[in-house]
């Protein structure tokens, strides 16, 4: 003889499948923003954030910089401006020193 489940255990099913279900949609939701966002740094890489246009990469005192050949706009990756600026450390602390 069957027996027919009482309404707390239908109850807690449920909870337990909307869980499931709301935990499968945030994993399909993050697989496609991780895809959207890989898709958009494939798209955009090495281009000029300004114009567009592929960047060149050129040579400025010993550090590997990027160019764009349409604005004419330089941009530096992480720690290029410091190698950039190190041989002129000096010249800036005498010139803050003289306006200080």
């Amino acid at each position: 003889m069957p027996i027919k489940p009482s309404e707390k255990e239908d109850e807690y099913f449920a909870k337990l499948e909307i869980q499931r279900r709301l935990q499968a949609q945030a994993q399909k939701t993050q697989a496609v923003a991780e895809e959207e966002k890989k898709r958009l740094k494939d798209l955009h890489y090495l281009h000029c954030p300004k114009c567009g246009t592929p960047l060149e990469e050129a040579v400025m005192e010993g550090v590997a910089v990027d160019i764009c050949p349409g604005c004419h706009g330089v941009w530096l990756d992480s720690g290029e401006l410091e190698k950039l600026t190190t041989g002129q450390k000096k010249l800036f602390a005498s010139l803050r020193d003289v306006f200080s």
